[in-house]
């Protein structure tokens, strides 16, 4: 009998890629509060989730491998439609599009749902590694 990953951990995988990814598109957000008609940048969520279902309906995620024998892993692909740019709440004097206070508040939102995401794949594999030694 084989453990299905996939079935096991849900979507909670991608979650916490996608996650991380959107903690690197802040950072870039907030590295660059001070350039001068920089646009701030934001991954959405519901276009990633919606793709991502498209997808999952095709045949799963997408991934390149350069060997037959590599293992096929899901990855989060996220496309161009998931990446926007940010509506300023007000004008600046070098035209910057980055509200630091808002890209503060969204870094620590999503460094909550990450370290809940991962918490609960931690759980998941406690309990997988339990159910495999007979606990």
């Amino acid at each position: 009998m084989s453990i299905s990953f996939d079935k096991a951990l849900g979507i909670h995988q991608q979650a916490l890629s996608f996650r991380s990814q959107r903690a690197g598109v802040l950072a870039n957000n907030l590295a660059n509060a001070d350039t001068p008609h920089f646009r701030a940048r934001e991954l959405d969520f519901s276009a990633v989730l919606a793709e991502q279902a498209g997808q999952q309906g095709q045949k799963g995620f997408a991934i390149d491998t350069t060997n037959s024998r590599h293992i096929d892993v899901p990855t989060l692909q996220l496309g161009e439609g998931a990446l926007r740019y940010r509506n300023p709440l007000g004008a600046s004097v070098d035209d910057s599009a980055v509200d630091v206070h808002v890209e503060q508040a969204a870094y620590a939102q999503n460094a909550v749902d990450f370290q809940a995401s991962f918490t609960f794949l931690n759980s998941k594999f406690k309990g997988l590694i339990s159910a495999l030694r007979g606990d």
